[in-house]
Parts: structure tokens; C-alpha cells; sequence
């Protein structure tokens, strides 16, 4: 398996400003992000425009016209970087990256390890959380899904005002470990989104901390079963076990509320397990 390390190019500590990019919504909530280039770009969705003559000195709140839509101009933080991010790989859910963070204790300074990059939405709130202080390490075995997933957090640096020190892994998590112990030791916690998770558990337990909590994403139960089963084995104590069901409600066409019309609120199942 290829291994290569990919540092951040954006020194931890410093802030970025987001003026190269800027966030344009539909009325239905499709966001596009635009970098405000002085040049022909094409952009899927919108055509092909020059960013700066079209969308030019526009403020936040105000209307632009593109072809034929009609865009408000917004401020790119989180909620519209995850919309509008490039995806190749299923992203994990807002709602299931806020129980993780959550669960896991994650906040600044801490030391986060994810497995399994994918197209990077998690990462995206992971980097919102840990701020200029913390360390975010992604891994990642595909190469197809790591190059969407660095792409999301490249611009995601150029957009917040605070971004953690990050280090990307290309390869298979438990056969990197050495890798992840020389950039950054031990850690404080790891996100696990793989399709195997038992090799993983086992080859990363020994980096996590006294204290620490480890996660698995699985989508299907025999998943959670196994990842159960391994964690207990390396004398990992299960806290939590479970999904997160999710239903949008909204204004009905006679008056009253009701829910809305798509697909009902399961993505996938969650585990904690913590480290004594």
C-alpha cells in the first residue's frame, strides 16, 4: 500500500480570510460555492461566468443574477460549505457528526484521529470545532475519494476563521500506525468510517489516550455487533450504542404543520466505546 503524508499548507494559528470564496443560495437551499477569479469559470449548475464581473463588490444578503437564476449571496460558514461541498464517497450527516463530536468530547486543542476521509464532510465539522489549536489526522485508502475530500477542506481553510494543524495519510489505517505516531503521538479521540472496522479497532487502540473514546460509523447492525465485540476485547468500555432518526417538518399549504415529503431520518449506527 502507498503511504504519503500531506501536511496542511496553512500554518496552525493562522486565520484565513474568506474573500476568495463566496457562497451563492437558490430559494430551494442548493448553495454554490465560487471562487471570485477574474476569469472565465465554469461552474456545474450555474455555467460558465466570470466570478468577478458577475458577482463582483455584492454584499451578503443581495440578490444575483446568473443566467437564469436568480442567487442570494451568503456567508460561507459551515452549514454552507457542507452543502455545498464537491462529494464523491456517502458523507456523514450533520446530524450524526454532532452526536460524534459531542460523545467524543471533541473540542480545541484536542487531537483527532478519522479514518476514512471519504469526501469530507465530517472533517468539516471536525475542523470547525478543534479551531487553531487542535490537530485533525485523516486516513484515507482511496485515492479517488481523498482527492474530493482534501479539495472540500482546502476551500473549508480559505472560509473559516479558524482552521486545525492537519496531516493526511494516504493508505490502509493499521498498516500506517507508525506513521500516525510521528506526526502526532497519542490522541484524544478516533472516528472510524470503514467498511471493516475490526482490523482498525485493533491496530489503532494503542494511540488513543487514557480517557479517550474511539467511534465507529457503520451502516448496517452486524457492523455495530463486531465493532461491539472488538472494542470489549481490547478492554474498551462500550458507552453507547444506537442510531439517530431525523424528520424535517414544515408549513402546510393550509395553515398548521406538517412532516415534510423525502426520505425518513436513518443513516447509519453509531458506536462509543471509551478507554480507561
Amino acid at each position: 500500500m502507498r503511504k504519503v503524508v500531506v501536511k496542511s499548507k496553512v500554518p496552525n494559528g493562522h486565520s484565513v480570510s474568506s474573500g476568495n470564496w463566496v457562497a451563492l443560495e437558490e430559494d430551494s437551499g442548493k448553495v454554490f460555492l465560487v471562487e471570485m477569479v477574474d476569469d472565465m469559470t465554469k461552474i456545474k449548475g450555474l455555467g460558465v461566468f466570470n466570478p468577478t464581473e458577475i458577482i463582483g463588490d455584492s454584499q451578503i444578503g443581495e440578490e444575483i443574477v446568473i443566467g437564469q437564476k436568480i442567487l442570494t449571496r451568503v456567508s460561507p460558514r459551515l452549514p454552507e460549505l457542507y452543502k455545498g461541498m464537491k462529494r464523491r464517497a456517502q458523507t456523514i450527516s450533520a446530524k450524526d457528526a454532532g452526536v460524534l463530536i459531542t460523545r467524543l468530547g471533541i473540542g480545541p486543542g484536542d487531537i483527532i484521529l478519522e479514518a476514512g476521509l471519504g469526501s469530507g464532510g465530517l472533517s468539516l465539522h471536525l475542523a470547525r470545532v478543534l479551531g487553531n489549536s487542535g490537530t485533525l489526522v485523516t486516513i484515507e485508502a482511496r485515492d479517488e475519494h481523498a482527492e474530493v475530500g482534501l479539495q472540500n477542506l482546502s476551500r473549508a481553510k480559505q472560509c473559516l476563521p479558524e482552521f486545525p494543524n492537519h496531516h493526511h495519510i494516504s493508505g490502509d489505517i493499521s498498516e500506517v500506525i507508525s506513521n500516525i505516531e510521528d506526526l502526532v503521538g497519542n490522541v484524544d479521540g478516533i472516528i472510524l468510517d470503514l467498511p471493516n472496522h475490526e482490523p482498525a479497532i485493533n491496530a489503532a487502540v494503542g494511540l488513543l489516550k487514557t480517557g479517550g473514546r474511539i467511534a465507529c460509523y457503520c451502516p448496517v447492525t452486524s457492523q455495530v455487533e463486531r465493532a461491539w465485540e472488538t472494542c470489549e476485547s481490547n478492554n474498551l468500555e462500550v458507552e453507547w450504542a444506537g442510531e439517530l432518526m431525523e424528520r424535517q417538518w414544515g408549513k402546510a399549504s393550509k395553515g398548521g404543520m406538517r412532516p415534510v415529503n423525502g426520505p425518513f431520518g436513518h443513516t447509519a449506527f453509531l458506536l462509543i466505546a471509551y478507554k480507561n
